[in-house]
């Protein structure tokens, strides 16, 4: 065995406390720098500067994807559960016509009265409106033409009669107002002006 540092047989004990026993004082400690290779070199200040840099650039990239991420989730979620919640409407709506039929025809009296009003305010508060209103000038895209006509009274191509209303929810036509059209009575002769 090889002589120790103090050149005895015993070991040698340091005491690497943060706290001195004795005084319960904090202890300055020395460090000790540890010797570099001389081959390994420091990296330069524009070097440096240039890693750092390039590590902000990576986390803001990385930050910004995944805000997008979130956003795109969360737009996807709202998107699907107004689409399942226009499926169901959807498929209501041939009920609130056979209610609007009795209604007509005064037929809707008594409890099924309560039960229609109720099941209106229901769908109204999930956000389905009905649209459709005679004399509404007509709109290809919320009105379906089932019948069409001319007539001296309208300006322009009116809905003159709706054979079956139209509904929304929010801005999505989940069906489109079924009506019957007339234009001005010159339209035809206006076209047929033009071919000769």
């Amino acid at each position: 065995m090889p002589p120790r540092e103090n050149g005895h047989d015993e070991p040698v004990i340091r005491d690497n406390r943060k706290i001195d026993p004795e005084t319960g004082q904090v202890r300055e400690t020395a460090t000790v720098p540890q010797e570099v290779p001389g081959d390994v070199l420091e990296p330069q200040d524009g070097e440096l500067a240039a890693q750092l840099a390039e590590r902000t650039a990576d986390l803001q990239r990385v930050q910004a994807e995944y805000a997008n991420y979130r956003r795109r989730v969360e737009r996807d979620r709202i998107a699907v559960r107004e689409q399942a919640a226009a499926g169901v409407l959807a498929e209501l709506l041939p009920v609130l016509d056979d209610i609007g039929r009795a209604r007509d025809h005064g037929e809707l009296t008594g409890g099924f009265a309560k039960v229609a009003e109720s099941l209106e305010s229901v769908l109204t508060k999930l956000g389905l409106s009905s649209f459709g209103q005679k004399g509404d000038p007509f709109d290809p895209m919320v009105h379906e033409a089932l019948i069409h006509s001319y007539s001296p009274d309208v300006t322009e191509p009116t809905a003159i009669e709706v054979l079956q209303p139209g509904y929304r929810m929010g801005d999505r036509v989940l069906r489109p107002a079924r009506v019957a059209v007339a234009e001005p009575e010159d339209a035809p002769a206006a076209s047929n002006d033009d071919e000769n």
